[in-house]
């Protein structure tokens, strides 16, 4: 099944779907290592990866695509890519479709902020008007080879101008052709639930650590009828915290055998990033003269491929 059909269907289905964001290739690999159905590429996660900045449009189209082309390269499951703004106007975002389709993405979230946009969650954000983005989804929709690739349209209106407008404007973008939509930063449990009801497509809530947003179960989302979960900036914040800690208790007592508790041995690291398959391509590939400079013998080889 192709990876745009399954993320449709995923969507689509009953059970609410949940998709940590991978801000790198390592943490998208540990994201399926987990057996998570599909994987959200988060510009707040890969601005401060890659720049060391906060999720404020300083990621250029050119450099998300990049990512985003080795996540889905990567990994066996759906990756949704974060489209942002669509890096312009509607004809911009025809061809950011257009890209990150033809990188594998299954899907992209596109939103109605103003350029230069910012973290849902951050204060200071405007939006365009309803028309305009109606028509940045309707590029969307021309730029896509493949009907199930998703078009996940966000809405950041409740923050401008209120609930009832994230609902117009939800209405509005399915109408126009969004498979699902995001409304950002509903501010009350009430709010998340009527946004759910109210719009006539399957509705997406983020979960966060202090954003705007109440913080409820998975499974409450799903009896209210959410249709997905993302968790945006949970996987960056777990990274920065342990690799901080880590480091301040090396620092400290002088001995990296005090975190040995909380890291991967270094046979799982190597497993995870493929060093097994590659023995496996050597063994396949390389002559008996290679092989026995690099291993001895190429029983040697096929003995670390076992005890991978």
């Amino acid at each position: 099944m192709k990876k745009t059909t399954m993320l449709k269907q995923l969507i689509l289905d009953s059970e609410i779907l949940v998709m940590p964001a991978a801000y790198d290739v390592l943490s998208a690999k540990i994201i399926e290592k987990l057996e998570f159905k599909a994987i959200q590429c988060s510009g707040f996660g890969i601005a401060a990866s890659y720049l060391g900045l906060p999720d404020v449009a300083v990621l250029t189209m050119s450099q998300m695509l990049e990512i985003t082309r080795n996540i889905c390269s990567a990994v066996n499951v759906p990756v949704m890519a974060d489209g942002d703004t669509g890096f312009g106007n509607a004809v911009n975002t025809y061809y950011t479709v257009k890209q990150f389709e033809e990188a594998g993405a299954a899907g992209i979230n596109l939103e109605d902020q103003v350029f230069p946009k910012r973290c849902g969650h951050m204060s200071g954000k405007q939006i365009i008007s309803i028309d305009e983005m109606v028509m940045k989804i309707r590029a969307a929709t021309l730029a896509r080879k493949d009907p199930d690739f998703v078009i996940n349209a966000r809405t950041d209106a409740i923050a401008i101008n209120g609930v009832e407008e994230a609902v117009r404007r939800g209405n509005a973008y399915a109408e126009a052709g969004a498979t699902m939509i995001f409304v950002e930063a509903p501010q009350s449990i009430d709010q998340i639930k009527y946004v759910i009801k109210s719009i006539n497509a399957p509705v997406s809530i983020n979960m966060l650590q202090g954003g705007r947003t109440p913080v409820v179960t998975i499974k409450q989302l799903e009896e209210w009828g959410a249709a997905r979960v993302s968790i945006p900036v949970s996987p960056v914040f777990i990274a920065a915290k342990s690799l901080h800690d880590g480091l301040k208790k090396i620092k400290e007592c002088g001995d990296i055998r005090v975190v040995n508790d909380s890291v991967f041995s270094f046979e799982e690291f190597t497993a995870l990033v493929d060093l097994p398959f590659i023995r496996s391509l050597e063994n396949q590939l390389l002559t008996d003269c290679e092989i026995e400079a690099r291993y001895g013998t190429r029983q040697e080889l096929e003995s670390k491929i076992k005890q991978a």
